[in-house]
Order: structure tokens, then C-alpha cells, then sequence
């Protein structure tokens, strides 16, 4: 899948029903640090991977963007730094320019005013003054794979942020995971809209069957109660 049908696909799923899928089908749920937010809020990106390990040196993230596709998303692994900063107001115009859809980064930026104007989607650590001092060598993954605290994308993955955070999911999965999120968010929507007309979420769940059931199968749990009536307010 493509990363404009995924803009279109993914368009109104949050990262927990995201998550919440994932589970359902035994896909390892890849979440960034929760230290990594949007630079606003409202933010919404979905994209396919465009991955890029930092070395100290501006080139990488030219030579990662020449080679991403448009509604690509910048993948930066800084290994999670907080001595420098690693992406700036010009790095994010390069990438607006490229049609990418937003930037993603395990470490810190900079030029906080001029990305807010510039208004490409951003995550990060947070802000620092001070860029990079260093000029390491660049390694065979440079722009191959990106880490992001526990785990590893590849251009094989794509990623949806919000106000939540970060996901990682396998391109080859896009449309099991979007189907099933789908699906639980509309149940969600529907038990949210029922409770602020006044039935309770004990009503809709058939809490009192729950409570009976228990009391007769010690090992039955609500996870399990929920799935058996339609409910997706747990995973």
C-alpha cells in the first residue's frame, strides 16, 4: 500500500484503536516512547517508513529524502540524544518540498517558531538550542533501518502518529489492521454516543451476565465476556 492510500485509509483511526488491532491479530504492537510527541496538537501522520540513522552531518536526511516517495515519513534515529539537536526549520522545508508527510524523530529538534510556521507534522523528544558537535562515520543501515527506542523500522513498515504518540505497523498488514480498527472504532463511537443519551456502559456491556458468569468459570474474564457480545472497549 502506498503511502497516499494510506493517508486515505488511515485517515480517522487513532493510534489506540491502531493498537488495539494489532493486538487482536497478533501483530507485535511497536510503539515509540511515550517521550516522543507532536510539536502541536490535532496532529495526525500516516505514512510509509523513509528511514535515516544521524551521524552529525545534514547529508543523511538529503540523501534519505531524495530517496523517499511523496507522503513518505521521515524515520530519524538519533538514538534518542538529548545533547543535541538533530533536525531543524531547514531539514522540515526539505522534506515539505519532497511531499513528505511528516518527520518522526528518536531524539531532539530545534527552530522550534519556524517549524510551527512551516507546519509539517513533527515528533520529537523535545527542543535544544545546540546542534550536532560530531561527525561520525555512516554505518550500512544509515539508510536502511531506523530505531526508535525498543524497536526497528524499515521502508517494510509504516507509521501513524497522533496526540497519543507513535506506531509502527508492517506494510504488508496496512489493510487487515485498518479493517478491524475500523471496526472497533465505530463500536466505540456507537457505545460513547449510547452512554451520553444515558444507557451506561454496565448496561451495554451486560456487566451483571459478567459478574454471573464469574461466580460459575473463575477463570472468565471480561476481555473474554466483551468479545463473546460485540464490545471493543478492551484489548
Amino acid at each position: 500500500m502506498e503511502s497516499v492510500q494510506l493517508q486515505r485509509t488511515y485517515l480517522d483511526l487513532t493510534t489506540p484503536h491502531i493498537a488495539d488491532a494489532c493486538m487482536r491479530l497478533d501483530i507485535p504492537v511497536r510503539c515509540a516512547p511515550p517521550s516522543i510527541r507532536p510539536l502541536w496538537a490535532d496532529t495526525h501522520v500516516v505514512g510509509r517508513v523513509a528511514p535515516v540513522r544521524h551521524h552529525g552531518s545534514v547529508d543523511v536526511f538529503l540523501e534519505a529524502i531524495e530517496g523517499s516517495a511523496p507522503g513518505d515519513v521521515l524515520m530519524v534515529d538519533n538514538g534518542g540524544r538529548e545533547d543535541e539537536a538533530c533536525v531543524g526549520d531547514l531539514v522540515a522545508l526539505e522534506a515539505q518540498r519532497a511531499d513528505l508527510s511528516g518527520i518522526a524523530i528518536w531524539g531532539l529538534h530545534r527552530d522550534t517558531s519556524e517549524l510551527r510556521t512551516i507546519r509539517l507534522p513533527l515528533f520529537s523528544q523535545g527542543a535544544l538550542p545546540t546542534g550536532p558537535q560530531r561527525l561520525d562515520a555512516a554505518c550500512s543501515q544509515t539508510l536502511v533501518s531506523a530505531r526508535c527506542g525498543l524497536h526497528t523500522s524499515t521502508a517494510d513498515d509504516f507509521l501513524v502518529g497522533d496526540d497519543d504518540g507513535l506506531i509502527f505497523i508492517p506494510l504488508d498488514r496496512a489493510a487487515d489492521v485498518a479493517e478491524l480498527a475500523t471496526a472497533i472504532r465505530d463500536t466505540e463511537r456507537y457505545q460513547a454516543a449510547r452512554m451520553r443519551q444515558g444507557t451506561t456502559f454496565r448496561a451495554q456491556a451486560r456487566f451483571d451476565e459478567f459478574l454471573s458468569t464469574r461466580k460459575e468459570q473463575e477463570d472468565f474474564t471480561f476481555r473474554r465476556h466483551l468479545r463473546a457480545i460485540g464490545g471493543a472497549i478492551e484489548e
